[in-house]
């Protein structure tokens, strides 16, 4: 059973942290200058991390020598003020060694290791995989489960395992199994990161360190604050702030595949002047970014224009609609 007593949850990575997309020019090219603009505005905005080149960061389509120029341009440009953890899991271990090694020698803080998908590894594979890959270098490891993508969740018993290993010391947790969470938050020292935003709130009561978000790309300073009061206890404001924000989850995360709508959500604010995606992916429809636009109005976060300018939700409102966001 873990021994920590402090108030707060052990922080390796910060609390607020963003799964940073790639920017790309209009010809899909890697456009590096963004993402450094990028990156220093996330960490203005109150992240205390990004993720460079997960599965937000579109790292399917973006080579190994791409991944290294992005991780270089981001920690350059915010790697004294910020946790820069790079995304190195793929469904080849070997693969994944040569990442691993390669954002150690760019310099990041951490990596992220996400379970090998497709190929579906049983429980003892997995734990095989994750402790070759927590042994290939002196960086701490945030472990990815996320088996909606990859197919196998990590059950209780491996994460307890692999939580043995010393470099291994945190979960981005995408799974939706609270009761799951709460046994490995008693079992271990693990720190716990929401990786879905439509449940930071309640990860973050049952002891999550903090948040790897999508949605927090624009709405940073308000996760920053809804993490702030769960630590302060006050937790009608953290419900006041998690309800604002529920249009905002339901627009980046259903509306269309997530870093479609963030991408678009980021360039209706000026964060980005595009909304380039890769293949197999396509940009935005006009309808689509529309929709966005309509929830993040809703949410406070855009200017609220007559074709949007619908209320924003209370809780009544939210469980009326039966939890649609």
């Amino acid at each position: 059973m873990p021994t920590a007593t402090a108030a707060q949850p052990p922080r390796p990575f910060g609390s607020v942290l963003s799964a940073m997309v790639t920017p790309f020019g209009p010809a899909g090219t890697l456009d590096l200058d963004a993402a450094a603009a990028l990156a220093e505005r996330l960490v203005d905005e109150g992240h205390d991390g990004l993720v460079v080149s997960g599965t937000t960061g579109e790292s399917p389509t973006t080579s190994d020598e791409e991944k290294d120029r992005l991780l270089r341009a981001v920690l350059e440009a915010v790697g004294a003020r910020a946790h820069v953890l790079a995304g190195v899991g793929t469904n080849d271990t070997a693969h994944t060694l040569e990442l691993a090694r390669a954002a150690e020698k760019a310099g990041a803080h951490g990596l992220l290791v996400v379970t090998p998908y497709y190929s579906k590894p049983p429980q003892d594979a997995l734990l095989h995989h994750f402790r070759t890959v927590a042994d290939a270098t002196a960086l701490p490891v945030m472990l990815y489960d996320i088996p909606g993508r990859s197919g196998v969740p990590l059950e209780v018993e491996t994460l307890v395992r692999v939580a043995e290993h010393e470099r291994v010391v945190a979960v981005k947790d995408a799974k939706g199994d609270l009761h799951a969470t709460s046994w490995v938050l008693a079992r271990t020292d693990l720190a716990w990161y929401s990786g879905e935003d439509a449940l930071n709130l309640p990860l973050l009561t049952l002891g999550a360190s903090g948040i790897v978000s999508v949605v927090s790309h624009v709405a940073g300073r308000e996760y920053a604050r809804l993490v702030a009061a769960v630590d302060a206890g006050d937790l009608l404001t953290a419900r006041r702030l998690h309800t604002r924000l529920l249009p905002a989850v339901r627009g980046i995360m259903t509306r269309t595949q997530g870093v479609v709508a963030v991408k678009a959500a980021l360039q209706l604010t000026g964060a980005l002047d595009g909304r380039s995606v890769r293949a197999p992916l396509l940009a935005a429809t006009d309808e689509e970014v529309g929709a966005v636009a309509a929830d993040l109005a809703l949410a406070g976060l855009l200017p609220a224009t007559p074709t949007h300018a619908e209320p924003r939700p209370t809780v009544a409102a939210a469980q009326a609609a039966g939890g649609a966001a």
